[in-house]
């Protein structure tokens, strides 16, 4: 249940070790279930009786801290839970959109790839000088001994219990980032796909006549399965009508890439004019065969794998 007492417990266990997180529930919600029944026998309200004992309790963090008998501190005790929460904000999101907007400037100035590498240095660049400089400046808050007035902490600051999701975010993240540099890379490769025939022209690795229907059929394939993760995900669990609709979507796009690499339909014939051992018909059979046989286990393989998450999430 999300009430108060759960997400205090919740919020205040996440800092404690993990050996002694259900010993410390324990204690303290019975301290706290102690507490709130004296002023319920005194005839006040439980609602009410609940927020004034989580707030003579007080900011979990620094709870977890005792049980801990961990000190919070970086230079001084007075500041460091705002010095951290404030850091963790800044880092969450600054030096990923310095270091985006810098790569999309370098781009557009012809620097191609190149761009990638200098925005991931701009990035680790302004994530130093954000711990750097806001350390620094909480330093001399602390040493100059200048009374900051602070807010006092309140239960409403409390986050919402952990809700314990059937599909994590990192695998989603993963899926979805696949995806999109798979699909990315379909039309790149038919323009920079590194390999170069003798007259020194690109050399796509799938055969160009793919793109009158097989290449953008699977890239919409491909459009439907991310959006199948992200709803997936918003779901948070998994259930039949999500493995029925991801075996479909599977099947839609296995079955093509089986049926046009046992077929020599897949990869380019001109890459034979660079790479000699492929204009060898028995060696293009062998690397078609081994697409396909690649393609189905990993097909069977992950039919299985939800089959056996979707049984576990729905019993």
């Amino acid at each position: 249940m999300n009430t108060l007492t759960n997400r205090y417990l919740a919020a205040t266990l996440r800092s404690v070790p993990a050996p002694r997180r259900e010993e410390i529930a324990s204690e303290l919600r019975a301290s706290i279930d102690d507490m709130i029944e004296g002023r319920t026998d005194g005839g006040q309200d439980a609602t009410t009786a609940e927020r004034e004992v989580l707030t003579e309790l007080g900011n979990p963090d620094l709870l977890a801290a005792q049980y801990a008998d961990r000190r919070l501190q970086l230079i001084g005790p007075t500041y460091y839970l705002v010095w951290l929460r404030l850091l963790k904000l800044l880092l969450s999101f600054i030096p990923a959109l310095a270091g985006t907007v810098v790569a999309i400037v370098t781009a557009a100035e012809g620097k191609g790839f190149g761009a990638i590498g200098t925005g991931i240095v701009v990035a680790l660049h302004v994530f130093v000088h954000i711990c750097f400089w806001l350390t620094l400046v909480f330093a001399l808050i602390e040493r100059s001994q200048t009374p900051v007035d602070l807010p006092e902490w309140t239960v409403d600051q409390l986050p919402d219990t952990p809700v314990h999701r059937g599909i994590p975010l990192a695998d989603t993240i993963a899926s979805v980032v696949f995806l999109v540099a798979t699909i990315g890379y379909l039309p790149l490769q038919h323009y920079r796909s590194w390999v170069r025939g003798t007259d020194g022209d690109n050399i796509p690795v799938l055969d160009p006549p793919l793109w009158s229907f097989w290449l953008p059929a699977l890239i919409v394939v491909m459009l439907g399965t991310l959006v199948f993760e992200i709803v997936k995900y918003r779901i948070g669990r998994w259930n039949w009508a999500l493995f029925g609709t991801k075996a479909l979507l599977n099947l839609a796009f296995s079955v093509p890439l089986v049926w046009l690499a046992l077929s020599d339909r897949l990869l380019n014939p001109d890459l034979g004019e660079r790479l000699s051992w492929l204009a060898d018909a028995d060696n293009r059979n062998l690397i078609g065969v081994a697409i396909a046989v690649g393609t189905a286990a990993i097909l069977v393989w992950d039919l299985i794998d939800t089959a056996l998450k979707t049984r576990r999430q729905t019993a």
